[in-house]
């Protein structure tokens, strides 16, 4: 089986989808109604759907809930916080190394953890 899609309530799908295409390479494919809909293609087929919130404000998503990106190698994880960094993405942590991981976490617009890491093989 494979995660085909993930749809995501966000207060401004316009913010939320340039987020993910400047910052992690996603293509447009898709826009509906008024800053209502916004379809986005990723790497290996995985589309991130955006949606819309139909209350105002931030999406109080659960504890810990989070979008991860797994990077082909610790200098991809450096490379990706230094363009978020220099693209002037604000509360950016520095990368550090957890749970058998180096990564970094970053919040996207709407209220989105993202987490960018990279695992060694064990």
């Amino acid at each position: 089986m494979q995660l085909n899609h993930l749809d995501l309530p966000v207060p401004d799908v316009a913010a939320t989808a340039a987020f993910f295409t400047t910052h992690f390479g996603f293509r447009l494919c898709e826009t509906r109604g008024n800053n209502g809909f916004a379809l986005l293609q990723g790497s290996g087929g995985f589309a991130l759907v955006l949606t819309r919130r139909r209350a105002e404000g931030v999406q109080d998503f659960p504890d810990t809930f989070h979008v991860g990106f797994l990077l082909e190698s610790e200098a991809a994880v450096h490379a990706a916080h230094a363009r978020l960094q220099a693209a002037g993405v604000s509360g950016l942590p520095p990368v550090s190394f957890q749970r058998g991981a180096t990564l970094f976490y970053v919040q996207a617009p709407g209220g989105i953890l993202v987490e960018v890491s990279h695992r060694s093989p064990v």
